[in-house]
């Protein structure tokens, strides 16, 4: 057997369906989209969860949840992290943003 011997399987390729050219083709003209509408018109196409005209049901579902603008961002310590910190030594944020324990904004 040689490199030029080889072939695909039998019916493993298929040709892509050629549309717009020629009514010999059977799928001239309107090229498969039928007349006009909105999936006709190039570029034309339904928003993502657009259900025909019914109402969405993002829209038929209520709202839920809010946000919260007096959240407290507490930074999470093990006590064994302490441990890296000499006795006697206070700790405070910034003690702990240096020692890169706490990162970003921390309330409490």
């Amino acid at each position: 057997m040689q490199l030029h011997d080889l072939a695909p399987a039998p019916g493993s390729r298929k040709n892509r369906k050629k549309v717009g050219r020629g009514p010999g083709s059977g799928m001239g003209k309107t090229s498969t989209r039928g007349h006009k509408g909105l999936k006709a018109r190039s570029g034309g196409n339904v928003r993502p969860g657009f259900e025909g005209g019914q109402m969405p049901i993002y829209r038929r579902l209520p709202k839920r949840g809010f946000f919260n603008i007096f959240k407290t961002n507490n930074a999470i310590l093990n006590v064994t992290d302490l441990d890296r910190f000499e006795d006697g030594a206070t700790i405070d944020i910034d003690s702990l943003r240096d020692a890169g324990m706490v990162k970003g904004r921390v309330d409490g």
